[in-house]
C-alpha cells in the first residue's frame, strides 16, 4: 500500500485498517497481512490521498503544527526536534514545511491547486536536530518583507544550549571564520582569514552553569550553517548531544539529544516594514524541554 501511495501518511494507513477502509478479498485485513496471487484490495480514503499528482505530495505529511503566533501574514511555530525544515535526499515528505502546507489546506486558506495560488514558504531554517521557532510566510509579500529583515539584522534570534564545561569569560562575542564543506556537510571555524571563509559571529550569555556543563543563552548575529554548534566546539564547549561536533562518548552516556533550541525572536525593525510594521517591538518565545530539566539538576556550583 505505501508504495502504490508513498504520500499516504502511516497514521492515516493504520487508521483506515483499524476502520475496515482497507480489505482483502472483502474482509478486514491486518498490518502484517501478506497479499496472495489472485487478491482483491478495496481501499476507501479521499481521493487527494491516493492522487498521483505531486502538488498534493504535502498531504502525505500530518497537519501537525505546535503554532506560536499565527495571522493572514505570517507563522511562527515550534519545531520538534528531529523534525527536517525541507526534504533532503531521503525524500521523507513528512517535513516542517509539508506540515505547515497540509495545515493550512485543511484550514482552508491554501489551495495548491488554485490557479496563480502563491505557496507559503518558510523564512529561516534550523538544523533536524535543533528545535525552536521557525517563521513562515503566508503571503509572496511577507516572504520578501521578513527575507530582507532578516539579512538586515532586523529579526533577533535566541537560542537557548547546553554545553560541556564552563565558558570563561562568562559572556561575550565569538569571531571566526568559517568554511563549509559542503561535500560532508560539516564546517570549521579558523581564527583567521583563509581563502572561501566567511565571518561568524556568535553573542553567548553564561545562564547557569555546574560543574561539567553550562547553560547559555546565545543571540546569532549571522547565519552561517552549524554556526553556534562549530563556533562553541571550536572553543572546546561543544553542545551536549552533539553528533557532529561533539564528544561521541560523552553524547551516548547522555542519550545523543542535541541541547539546542531556537527559544525566542524579536522583530526588531529598524527600517519601514510595510504591511508588516506590526510585528515591529514584538517578541515571541517557546519553553525549552532541556533547560527546565538542568534547572532541576542537583550539584549546581553557582547557584
Amino acid at each position: 500500500m505505501r508504495k502504490a501511495a508513498p504520500r499516504l501518511p502511516a497514521s492515516l494507513l493504520y487508521r483506515a485498517i483499524r476502520q475496515k477502509d482497507i480489505k482483502i478479498n472483502g474482509a478486514r485485513c491486518q498490518p502484517g497481512d501478506k497479499l496472495q496471487a489472485g487478491d482483491t484490495v478495496r481501499v476507501y480514503l479521499p481521493d487527494d490521498v491516493l492522487s498521483t499528482d505531486d502538488s498534493l505530495l504535502f498531504l502525505a505529511a500530518p497537519p501537525v503544527v505546535e503554532v506560536v503566533y499565527e495571522d493572514d501574514q505570517i507563522l511562527l511555530c515550534n519545531k520538534p526536534q528531529g523534525l527536517l525544515v525541507h526534504e533532503d535526499d531521503s525524500s521523507t515528505p513528512d517535513t516542517l514545511i509539508n506540515r505547515i502546507l497540509h495545515y493550512l489546506y485543511q484550514k482552508g486558506e491554501w489551495d495548491p491547486q488554485k490557479e496563480n495560488s502563491f505557496t507559503p514558504a518558510l523564512c529561516n531554517r534550523i538544523d533536524r536536530n535543533t528545535g525552536g521557532i521557525v517563521i513562515a510566510a503566508k503571503t509572496f509579500e511577507a516572504l520578501q518583507i521578513i527575507s530582507e529583515k532578516i539579512r538586515l539584522r532586523e529579526i533577533d534570534k535566541y537560542y537557548l544550549c547546553i554545553v560541556h564545561g564552563n565558558p570563561t569569560p562568562k559572556s561575550g562575542t565569538l569571531k571566526g571564520y568559517h568554511v563549509k564543506d559542503a561535500a560532508n556537510n560539516t564546517v570549521t571555524i579558523s581564527a583567521k582569514p583563509v581563502p572561501g571563509a566567511k565571518i561568524a559571529l556568535t553573542r553567548y550569555r553564561v545562564l547557569e552553569d555546574w560543574k561539567d556543563k553550562s547553560l547559555l543563552e546565545v543571540e546569532l548575529l549571522t547565519g552561517r550553517t552549524h554556526q553556534i554548534r562549530a563556533q562553541l566546539a571550536a572553543i572546546g564547549h561543544p553542545l551536549w548531544g552533539d553528533a557532529k561536533y561533539g564528544n561521541s562518548r560523552e553524547n551516548a552516556r547522555l542519550g545523543n539529544r542535541q541541547a539546542l533550541w531556537a527559544y525566542k525572536i524579536t522583530f526588531s525593525f529598524t527600517t519601514p516594514a510595510g504591511p508588516l510594521e506590526y510585528l515591529k517591538g514584538k517578541t515571541f518565545s517557546v519553553p525549552v524541554p532541556f533547560a527546565e530539566e538542568l534547572r532541576q539538576h542537583k550539584g549546581r556550583t553557582n547557584p
